[in-house]
């Protein structure tokens, strides 16, 4: 299993993406959290508002998953990082079910 941390510019976005994921079947759950994000760009430091996704998926969507995000993203560079993870056995049996 893999946790997929992808940043998004706001609420609106991480749903819309979130859905999209959803119904793809690529990944089984999505959680969304208002966040405060302190990065560089364009040679300055930015402080902006974002809302991050971390969704639970299989290693083996996660190719599939990043070409998708990319384009549906705002951002000319997104974030989408996997983290791998180990479930509890029902949840992943769960998981697993559900991105079929």
């Amino acid at each position: 299993m893999a946790l997929v941390y992808i940043t998004c510019k706001d609420q609106k976005e991480a749903e819309r993406i979130s859905l999209y994921l959803l119904k793809k079947r690529l990944i089984a759950c999505a959680n969304i959290f208002p966040i405060k994000s302190m990065y560089w760009w364009n040679n300055k430091i930015v402080n902006d508002n974002e809302s991050v996704i971390i969704a639970k998926t299989s290693n083996k969507n996660f190719k599939k998953l990043v070409n998708e995000v990319k384009n549906l993203h705002s951002y000319k560079i997104p974030c989408i990082l996997k983290i791998n993870a180990t479930a509890n056995k029902e949840y992943g049996k769960w998981a697993e079910q559900e991105m079929k």
